[in-house]
């Protein structure tokens, strides 16, 4: 080291300091800010669904920085159309037909039930052929029943003097028919006399009677 004259000598230069890898108290140079090595940031996480999983299974969730190349060449799916069906055809009933047959039939009795008791009886008379008989002859009797002419049925019986009558008969008056003949035969034998009287009863469709009387005469 070199003093010049007429003042202090000038300080020497300190040696450069070194880095000691073995030194405690190194501390790292600063280095200018280009050089800094940051920490890239973390990728966000992204959530991708697989929609193309089977029906029924478990949804995939994938967790990455974006779609795989799998998912992204995967098509999306479409969603079937919804076609609203027709409405079905009313087709007829099978019962309709039946059904309308029982009711023309039920119509078709009720109509036969009214006409049939529709028929008014304006009169009934009897009459005999002959007023007195000989021995061993038939009486010839004949009811009369006059209607109004509309149709219907009559229900009537004969009674004889004698204790006898016949069963219930019926007899039918068509559209028009202003009179009805009803006839009765009756026989007699052996000697005697007789005054004989016979009756016709009509029982439907009202009551009403008329009768004959005659007498049969065998010496």
């Amino acid at each position: 080291m070199t003093i010049p004259d007429g003042g202090p000598p000038a300080p020497e230069p300190l040696p450069p300091t070194r880095p000691d890898t073995g030194d405690d108290e190194y501390s790292a140079t600063v280095l200018a800010s280009h050089w800094v090595q940051r920490p890239e940031p973390a990728p966000v996480p992204t959530l991708v669904v697989d929609s193309g999983a089977a029906p029924g299974d478990a949804t995939v969730l994938r967790f990455g920085p974006g779609v795989t190349a799998a998912l992204a060449r995967r098509p999306h799916p479409t969603l079937p159309t919804l076609v609203t069906p027709p409405a079905p055809r009313r087709r007829p009933q099978r019962h309709a037909l039946p059904a309308l047959v029982l009711v023309a039939a039920v119509l078709f009795l009720f109509w036969r039930q009214h006409t049939a008791s529709a028929v008014d009886v304006r009169e009934v008379s009897v009459t005999a052929a002959r007023q007195t008989l000989g021995c061993d002859s038939t009486a010839g009797i004949v009811g009369v029943v006059r209607t109004d002419g509309r149709p219907g049925t009559l229900s009537y019986r004969w009674v004889r003097s004698d204790g006898t009558s016949s069963d219930v008969r019926h007899t039918e008056v068509v559209r028009g028919q202003r009179q009805v003949r009803i006839e009765l035969l009756w026989s007699f034998q052996g000697p005697g006399r007789h005054a004989a009287v016979a009756e016709l009863r009509l029982l439907s469709p009202e009551r009403r009677s008329a009768e004959v009387r005659f007498v049969y005469d065998c010496p």
